[in-house]
């Protein structure tokens, strides 16, 4: 019998974010203003928004996920994304990409999202 192999121990799920770059937190804060439109929390709260690496020429690759893969607006919230980190000053080309490993979990949101849902 043959084991599935699994990532290795120690391998992150989710690459680290470039938490030490001064666009960082304007791209968090953008990010916190698209919401998914049948759960009235934002998508950074909520926990989609897995990895935000910005590169030192300001390119800003983000990697997303959804609460489901069959989510109505799979296909445009990737673009609301862009749409709203891209104007940011400093911002030289926004990166979105869609990936569902690992797939989220409610542990992802926060205290905030969980407290806003009834979860807390």
């Amino acid at each position: 019998m043959t084991e599935a192999q699994g990532p290795l121990e120690g391998t992150p799920l989710i690459r680290p974010s470039s938490t030490d770059h001064p666009l960082y937190e304007r791209v968090v804060e953008a990010c916190r203003t698209v919401y998914d439109p049948e759960i009235p929390v934002n998508i950074w709260d909520l926990g989609l928004i897995y990895t935000v690496d910005i590169s030192p020429e300001n390119v800003v690759d983000i990697t997303m996920t959804l609460t489901a893969p069959g989510c109505p607006v799979a296909g445009e919230m990737p673009g609301w994304v862009a749409d709203v980190v891209e104007p940011l000053d400093g911002v030289r080309q926004v990166n979105v990409e869609m990936t569902f490993e690992p797939q989220w979990g409610m542990e992802m949101m926060s205290d905030e999202a969980r407290l806003e849902l009834g979860f807390m």
